[in-house]
């Protein structure tokens, strides 16, 4: 017979199991908190959506060196095409293990969805933000020989002329729906003047029609511009963010030209790190704690400002809250425009 001090549970023993059970239910959420990366010895793949030799693509692999001590390897794999589409698109169909990271952008995340007829995912469902990691202002650039001959030193001596002849000035862009394009569009509906699109395959060829003199307008992106700023070839009169770039302090703002309709005129290009969505917490912790460092390093900085790209380091939820704007406010701008890609 069963006695009645057998049938019936140990209280010490039975407290002693729950307490392992729950010890071993939470035994991987204790080892995440501290995820160790370098030791896993598998690499981080940071995949860059646009081709190599841009300043995003630069600033990918910059972090990745600044990383690797913490991180361990980390690969900056090019997967260009569709506007960025398709590079994200692998990010966003990734493990959610924190080995698998992209560079979004602008483009990527706020102007695409509204400009695609079809995206392959979800700009704010499908990833994790992580950090920003730079904003790039544009700048309004114009032919040199154009701009001396026709004596236009600034934005209000642009919008003066523009107005004088309508329709008869060609501004470039790196393509339908680019930052580039739906910057100048902005810019013509502020001023009440009418340019003539002319658009490129990428803003290499747009800048080269520039300085060609087949167009006579640009907005380019500061980093991209600046050595033909610098060499005279091209002639810069306005950063388009409310504050002066860093790279180039006595470069004005768009927004201090004076000119009516122009105080708020502020567009940026930036451009951040995303995970897939569903990456641990810890996980995300851990790279933007690293990743954040990097960008607060006076080495990196000096690096990154040689290219315009002023850093620009943020919480997880910072750097969301900042996709959910952009992407809402980009809804009504590229409407407006009427650019389509199909």
């Amino acid at each position: 017979m069963t006695s009645k001090r057998n049938a019936l549970p140990n209280p010490r023993r039975r407290i002693l199991s729950i307490a392992v059970l729950a010890l071993a239910a939470h035994a991987p959420w204790a080892a995440a908190q501290s995820p160790d990366f370098s030791a896993s010895g598998k690499p981080i793949t940071f995949v860059v959506p646009f081709p190599p030799g841009g300043p995003l693509d630069a600033v990918a692999r910059i972090l990745g060196e600044a990383v690797r001590p913490a991180l361990g390897n980390v690969v900056v794999e090019n997967r260009s095409g569709a506007g960025g589409n398709i590079g994200m698109d692998v990010v966003a169909k990734a493990a959610p293990d924190g080995h698998t990271l992209g560079m979004g952008a602008l483009s990527t995340h706020a102007i695409n969805p509204w400009l695609y007829p079809r995206m392959p995912f979800d700009p704010l469902k499908d990833f994790q933000p992580v950090t920003l990691v730079a904003d790039l202002p544009n700048v309004l650039v114009l032919n040199a020989d154009f701009a001396a001959q026709n004596g236009i030193r600034n934005v209000g001596d642009l919008i003066a002329y523009l107005k004088r002849n309508p329709g008869k000035v060609n501004f470039a862009s790196g393509g339908n729906g680019s930052g580039g394009h739906l910057a100048a569009e902005l810019f013509k509906q502020a001023a009440g003047v009418y340019m003539v699109h002319i658009p490129y395959r990428g803003a290499a060829p747009a800048q080269t029609a520039l300085l060609s003199g087949d167009v006579q307008v640009m907005f380019d992106n500061l980093g991209s511009a600046a050595p033909r700023i610098r060499e005279g070839r091209i002639k810069a009169i306005g950063v388009t963010t409310l504050r002066r770039a860093s790279a180039y302090p006595d470069l004005p703002t768009v927004a201090e030209s004076g000119v009516s309709g122009f105080k708020d005129f502020d567009i940026s290009t930036w451009f951040g790190i995303f995970a897939p969505a569903g990456t641990p917490p810890a996980i995300v912790d851990k790279l933007n704690k690293e990743f954040t460092a990097a960008l607060r390093s006076p080495a990196v900085r000096e690096r990154m400002l040689k290219l315009a790209a002023e850093p620009a380091p943020t919480t997880p939820a910072q750097f969301g809250d900042l996709v959910r704007r952009e992407n809402r406010r980009y809804e009504s701008v590229v409407k407006r425009s009427g650019a389509k890609v199909d």
